[in-house]
């Protein structure tokens, strides 16, 4: 009898569907939810728990709230929500990257806005423009009448506070526009001509609201051509449909039988997993502590779709494997899945913690998460030339045939820099990394630099300085003396410096400097190369091709012989570590002796010479991580 009942529950239950699909109905999952000042908004907008019921994700946190426009897309600071209907709304943000370069007037940085617009959605800007000009110093230009310059390393930037538009610009000058500030004087310079708040209209286009509406999801599959997925077109209350409806009901009882029976086993286990396992209990009293991240949450089954199996596996480390994915718009991901037996899950609330708030051209973007069960998994950008570390190690075994030039390694000194001094003053709360070596730096198609593996950081407020800690942790032979033994002085931001020291220093010496004329295999090669700057001999530099490349090596020497003080209040902090990169050789002093005395020959931490291959090496790293619980203080 049990069964009849549940027979005709699926005959009905079948109908409705069938002529609900009829009717222009709004997804029954999908209301409009409260995002704190911004009010009730609703589609096109989500947040992290239904996040299928739209394209932009918000973060209604009180203080920082965040949008991200398009799934995998970018980040920003939302400011104001106004939104009259389904299809189009108004919206104020702030692009954090655009102002940490106005802030720190880094004018090789600035580039149009540019926003993720598919067949079925369009973003326009209409906060008024500026454009600027970008004309390369050896064209030689005079500055147009109405118009100002600003030099910019080896460019000359020209804009008028009228905006006027002039055709004596040659075409081989490019053009940037970026939102104009209302307020700004009649005299201001560019960095204050300039804003990174501006209005941005939203357009959703018909079709993905159909799409919406019939319980699809728009996805773009590729060009021009859009695509609704999961969405069922009504055929109608019809013959065609009570076929198709009894026989996948009848389908369905033999199914439902098995699936309870599964069911039933496995839901006893998974209630005592979720009940006794710690790992589970932490992470979601974490999610539900800070609610909405702004970025997507994912299930194990689209992981398993992304990467296609697990097929292509790109390394593995000491939390787990990171895999080549692929999204469903085409793009390409980078996703790691934890190991199930690993901690307490500490290492994936520090990354998700961490890096979801941060947005910035150094810091590689996570872009979603997973978290059911006992299954965990990181979904990242995709980052083509791998990590720092098989560049500089002529010993890795990836055979990597590309060498790095100095240039190259000097720009990727600066972007680190830039990235860590991000961290430490551009965000709203200070993060610590604690695991700065080039085994976590992954370089783009371009080798700009963006830090990565965020598993061992620690977040404070902006205001506290000192952090204290149970137990040491980092990559021995990149840690700070202070993390490890507290008669150094206080674990802080210039722990984060110390690391950045020691990998600068390798990316120089491994590659680039021979001495194999006058060390034995006892040298340490930072003590080696601080004694030859002191008693100002040559230092064998390879590879140099120009002053410009000489400049660069010796800044890279200097500035990191300053990171790796002793005494932590005698590192600079990291704005000035990039201050001092980008500025001029001649305004550097040799920083006093870094050691309190010439460390022992260390198979673990030292930096060798292996006096038969006539190279510097570096041994195998360990990652170290004694950890309990952390907090913050003055």
């Amino acid at each position: 009898m049990a069964l009849v009942y549940l027979f005709v529950f699926f005959v009905l239950s079948h109908l409705l569907v069938h002529s609900a699909e009829e009717g222009n109905w709004n997804h029954p999952n999908c209301p409009f939810f409260h995002c704190g000042k911004f009010g009730s908004i609703g589609f096109p907008f989500t947040n992290s728990i239904n996040s299928y019921c739209g394209l932009f994700p918000v973060d209604c946190d009180e203080t920082t709230p965040l949008i991200q426009l398009g799934r995998d897309g970018k980040s920003y600071n939302v400011l104001n929500i106004s939104q009259s209907n389904t299809s189009y709304a108004t919206i104020r943000v702030k692009d954090q990257v655009l102002q940490e370069h106005l802030n720190l007037r880094r004018c090789k940085l600035l580039s149009t806005l540019t926003f993720p617009n598919s067949p079925f959605v369009s973003f326009e800007v209409t906060t008024p423009n500026q454009t600027l000009f970008k004309c390369k110093h050896t064209l030689n230009l005079t500055t147009p009448r109405n118009f100002k310059n600003t030099s910019c390393n080896d460019y000359n930037i020209y804009y008028s506070h009228s905006n006027h538009t002039s055709p004596s610009f040659p075409p081989e000058c490019s053009i940037i526009q970026l939102p104009k500030s209302g307020t700004s004087p009649a005299d201001a310079d560019l960095y204050a001509l300039l804003t990174a708040d501006f209005n941005l209209e939203v357009h959703v286009s018909r079709d993905c609201i159909s799409c919406y509406n019939r319980g699809g999801q728009c996805q773009n599959s590729g060009g021009e051509e859009f695509n609704c997925a999961s969405a069922k077109k009504g055929t109608g209350f019809n013959k065609r449909a009570i076929v198709i409806t009894l026989v996948t009901s009848l389908s369905g009882i033999g199914v439902l039988v098995v699936i309870i029976c599964y069911f039933l086993g496995k839901l006893s286990f998974n209630k005592i997993w979720n009940k006794e396992n710690p790992t589970y209990q932490n992470v979601k009293a974490f999610l539900g502590s800070h609610g909405p991240l702004g970025i997507r949450r994912y299930k194990y089954s689209d992981i398993k779709k992304i990467t296609n199996s697990f097929k292509d596996k790109l390394g593995q480390g000491g939390y787990g494997d990171v895999y080549k994915g692929k999204l469903q718009d085409g793009c390409f991901v980078a996703v790691k899945v934890l190991k199930e037996s690993k901690g307490n899950g500490e290492e994936f609330l520090n990354e998700v913690a961490s890096i979801s708030r941060t947005s910035h051209v150094n810091i590689v973007t996570l872009m979603g998460f997973c978290f059911e069960e006992s299954k965990r998994a990181l979904i990242y950008e995709f980052v083509p030339n791998g990590s720092l570390e098989k560049f500089i190690y002529k010993e890795n075994p990836s055979n990597v045939d590309i060498q790095l030039g100095w240039e190259t390694l000097y720009n990727i000194a600066i972007g680190i820099g830039q990235g860590l001094e991000y961290l430490h003053k551009g965000c709203n709360t200070r993060i610590l990394h604690f695991d700065i070596k080039p085994h976590n730096i992954l370089l783009d198609e371009n080798f700009n630099p963006k830090i990565s593996d965020f598993g061992l950081a620690k977040i404070c407020p902006r205001e506290k300085s000192i952090i204290s800690m149970v137990g040491a942790r980092g990559t021995i032979g990149y840690i700070a003396p202070e993390v490890f033994c507290r008669n150094f002085g206080g674990v802080s931001h210039k722990s984060d410096v110390y690391s950045y020291g020691m990998m600068v220093l390798e990316m120089v010496g491994v590659k680039n400097i021979d001495v194999s004329g006058d060390c034995t295999s006892e040298v340490y090669f930072p003590h080696w190369i601080y004694k030859r700057l002191e008693l100002k001999e040559e230092l064998g530099l390879k590879g140099i091709l120009n002053e410009a490349d000489q400049d660069g090596a010796m800044k890279m020497i200097i500035v990191s012989l300053w990171c790796i003080q002793t005494n932590p209040t005698n590192r600079p902090p990291m704005s000035i570590v990039v201050d001092m990169l980008e500025g001029s050789l001649n305004s550097l002093q040799i920083p006093p002796n870094p050691f309190l005395s010439s460390p022992p020959r260390s198979p673990i931490s030292s930096l060798q010479y292996d006096s038969k291959s006539s190279n510097t090496s570096l041994p195998p790293r360990q990652t170290l991580s004694l950890g309990g619980n952390e907090i913050c203080e003055m």
